[in-house]
């Protein structure tokens, strides 16, 4: 029986919300998995056919860790999409080399913090700074002026900048799933009111809802555009898309550790649970 280790870190040790699932559905396909913690040095990645990383959501603390960790097992098993895919994936400066539409994305770090705000505050009005390696909605601040007093809650640089998206407050976000290049299921997220994080732990809230086809072109396109550029197999995305301007454009890809929403959206515990299992045949 082909061998599975799904990465998680310390804090959820029984893997993502709804992972017990995961671990039975792959069972049921032939394939023994469980779930280990990134840095656990008791763990022999290279006796495992495959891992895939999945909740390490304490990635970007430990960036140069992390990533050192991740061509450790590069190079000695299977990784789902690869060491250089998160390395690239981990800084959202990423978004600057897509041409499918995204939210406009400025670039800030210490010396450019002020001027840049200033450019983006003349451009979009109230603006969005988020950390360049982030995760989880930690360090989202949002600006009106370059004088903000809640930009004093800004995390270590460098930061994006972007334009506060108006429908995160009434269409919200979209989350879509992409497995082996194919768009299978979608997430809708809203946001508490005087929120822009749709996360659960800011009051949001998150359902699933049938896929659109106009979102599943937009992630699809996305993530065939970042296979592209990667020269890379990406055998799962997600891609978080906002309406900006009359059309659906990405907020984020995420090639790392995108949650699967196990536990509201069963459906995609099968469908994981297939791309692995195809991938071991």
């Amino acid at each position: 029986m082909p061998s599975v280790l799904l990465a998680t870190f310390n804090l959820l040790p029984d893997g993502e919300y709804g992972g017990a699932a995961l671990v039975a559905a792959l069972a049921d396909r032939g394939v023994d998995a469980r779930w280990v913690c990134w840095d656990d040095p008791s763990v022999d990645w290279a006796a495992a056919d495959l891992v895939a990383v999945r909740s390490t959501w304490d990635y970007h603390r430990r960036l140069p860790e992390f990533l050192d960790w991740a061509r450790a097992v590069d190079k000695s098993t299977a990784l789902l999409n690869g060491a250089e895919v998160f390395a690239w994936n981990a800084d959202k400066a990423y978004l600057g080399e897509l041409t499918t539409p995204v939210v406009p994305t400025g670039l800030l770090d210490d010396r450019t913090l002020v001027p840049g705000l200033r450019d983006a505050l003349g451009r979009w009005g109230t603006v969005v700074v988020k950390p360049r390696t982030g995760a989880g909605g930690v360090g989202v601040v949002v600006a009106e002026s370059a004088s903000d007093p809640r930009l004093e809650g800004l995390t270590t640089g460098p930061w994006i900048v972007q334009p506060l998206v108006a429908s995160v407050r009434t269409s919200g976000e979209s989350s879509v799933f992409v497995l082996d290049g194919r768009a299978v299921a979608q997430v809708d997220k809203r946001a508490a009111a005087d929120e822009v994080r749709v996360h659960e732990q800011y009051g949001g809230s998150s359902r699933p809802v049938d896929l659109d086809p106009v979102r599943a072109e937009v992630a699809g396109a996305a993530v065939r555009e970042a296979a592209a550029l990667l020269d890379a197999d990406l055998a799962y995305a997600r891609a978080d898309l906002m309406e900006w301007e009359g059309q659906w454009v990405v907020s984020e890809l995420e090639l790392i550790e995108p949650g699967l929403y196990l536990d509201i959206a069963p459906d995609n515990t099968g469908l994981f649970a297939d791309m692995v299992a195809q991938r071991l045949r």
